[in-house]
């Protein structure tokens, strides 16, 4: 069956290299507003993805992202933030990118090629059905996602996925599919644009309200962040001052280093 490659599509616009930098930026910022719009189409799905996330992290399971490229890089970063912004530990959501850490920073050539490689790169994890594994692929038709994703689904593991074509083999190896069709890019094809930023706020909406719900915010403060700087201690002094009523800054900023995060400075302080 033909595969509906919406990413692929020509451009909307045409003449780019014509066109002004004030015409550029203009029809780019078009685009991208249409982005949300379609993530919000999306929520019922990725409202299925976070409670199974949920449920897995309260059982103590992990989360894992495996994509290449662009898409592989923003599980990569997305991953990597949980710990200092949620003091997780950080072998709790993992990402995991075709062509290992120099694909990161450098192209690998053909890695998001390779089938068998994807379930390769999970398996020194020892992933099983206690944790879930997310696709993320534009196309949707990446091997080194479909073949992990399958991988996983003979083993038991529960799947999803972030695409952003509709209908697609990706989508078809995923438990919790996310699909996400922001339509052809502003420069033909490449999906680092659109369909990037698409995937980029469903990362950010599927971690962020997993933490929520599994307890490591409270109110709208990220009372478990790690004070990894000044700026990271002045806030969490002020949210120190807060919770507790205390009005001396030093005072509060001592308690708080001594401690070693917002939560367990507040609740000694409290008890």
């Amino acid at each position: 069956m033909a595969i509906e490659k919406v990413t692929e599509e020509e451009s909307r616009y045409h003449h780019l290299d014509q066109m002004s930098v004030r015409e550029i930026l203009t029809s780019i910022n078009q685009e991208d507003k249409t982005v949300p719009d379609a993530v919000e189409k999306a929520i019922p799905q990725i409202e299925k993805l976070v409670v199974a996330i949920t449920d897995k992290m309260l059982a103590g399971g992990r989360l894992f992202y495996i994509g290449a490229g662009t898409s592989g890089r923003l599980g990569v970063l997305d991953a990597s933030e949980i710990p200092p912004t949620y003091g997780m530990p950080f072998d709790l959501i993992i990402g995991v990118i075709a062509g290992g850490e120099t694909a990161i920073r450098k192209p690998v050539e053909n890695a998001e090629d390779d089938y068998q490689q994807g379930w390769v790169d999970l398996e020194p994890y020892e992933v099983c059905d206690r944790d879930l594994v997310i696709g993320v692929a534009a196309s949707g038709t990446t091997p080194y996602v479909i073949g992990a994703l399958e991988s996983c689904r003979k083993r038991g593991i529960p799947t999803g996925c972030i695409v952003c074509n509709p209908g697609s083999p990706v989508a078809d190896q995923a438990d919790y599919p996310v699909e996400v069709v922001v339509g052809p890019e502003f420069v033909t094809g490449s999906t680092r644009m659109k369909s990037g930023t698409a995937q980029k706020l469903v990362l950010n909406m599927v971690s962020t309200a997993v933490m929520i719900r599994i307890g490591r915010v409270e109110d709208n403060k990220m009372v478990n962040m790690q004070l990894t700087n000044s700026k990271l201690v002045d806030r969490g002094t002020k949210m120190v001052m807060e919770g507790t009523g205390m009005t001396d800054y030093d005072k509060a900023r001592e308690l708080l280093l001594r401690s070693g995060s917002v939560k367990k400075a507040v609740d000694s302080a409290t008890m």
